[in-house]
């Protein structure tokens, strides 16, 4: 479904202050109109904008990477945006195959609660708890179920999936796919939908997940959400 461009808002120097602010340290910001002028319009109105950060517990702690884009995320906070800490329960039982040359092997429930649980306090040092959003992907993902997973899947062909770098070096290194692995960028992007995120952020190798939640916004009829990888 195409939507509609964004309405223009007047630019001005606290729009352009923010704008400075997002991309400070970071390497792309996708697409950078988008985004300024979804910072006008939250000026404008005085609606913060919805700002997610999605993290799989797939170990005990969080490692230093992850406290450089939470450090953001309290940036953009302290602009006076809603910022969504997102604990990838579901997504964990999947697996990230982001740059993996073979299958990642899914954590058991036990796990992934033990990692959540410590997640959730180790992102509390950096973002400000009274004011953030801490969700589980399990909230919307379990009650879609097997019908809710083929209209999903239905969102997106095996020819793009196979443009994603990981899957295609390990096509044609003749080493396996499992099919269960095309389900977890599908499942991230679709968390975007169920938070109707503003702005989503992540590391470089994460880049076709986020664009994922783009596509799948824009197939489920919301305004896509932007990009800032770091």
């Amino acid at each position: 479904m195409n939507q509609a461009p964004l309405q223009k808002y007047p630019v001005t120097d606290r729009v352009l202050e923010a704008l400075a602010v997002t991309q400070r340290g970071c390497e792309e910001l996708i697409p950078e109109a988008d985004w300024i002028q979804k910072l006008a319009r939250s000026e404008a109105t005085g609606q913060p904008l919805r700002i997610k950060l999605g993290l799989d517990p797939t170990a005990p702690d969080i490692h230093l990477g992850h406290t450089v884009v939470l450090n953001k995320m309290r940036q953009l906070q302290d602009l006076g945006h809603q910022v969504i800490f997102l604990i990838g329960d579901f997504t964990s039982l999947i697996g990230d195959p982001s740059g993996r040359n073979n299958t990642r092997p899914p954590l058991t429930p036990e796990q992934i609660k033990a990692n959540a649980e410590t997640y959730y306090r180790q992102a509390s040092l950096v973002l400000d708890p009274e004011r953030t959003e801490i969700r589980y992907n399990s909230e919307w993902s379990l009650p879609l179920g097997a019908m809710g997973m083929i209209q999903l899947a239905a969102k997106y062909t095996v020819a793009r999936m196979m443009e994603r770098d990981d899957f295609h070096k390990r096509f044609h290194g003749g080493q396996s796919i499992s099919v269960h692995e095309f389900l977890y960028p599908l499942m991230q992007g679709y968390d975007s939908v169920a938070l109707k995120s503003d702005l989503e952020l992540g590391g470089t190798d994460q880049k076709f997940n986020l664009l994922m939640g783009r596509h799948l916004q824009q197939e489920y009829g919301q305004e896509p959400q932007c990009i800032l990888t770091m």
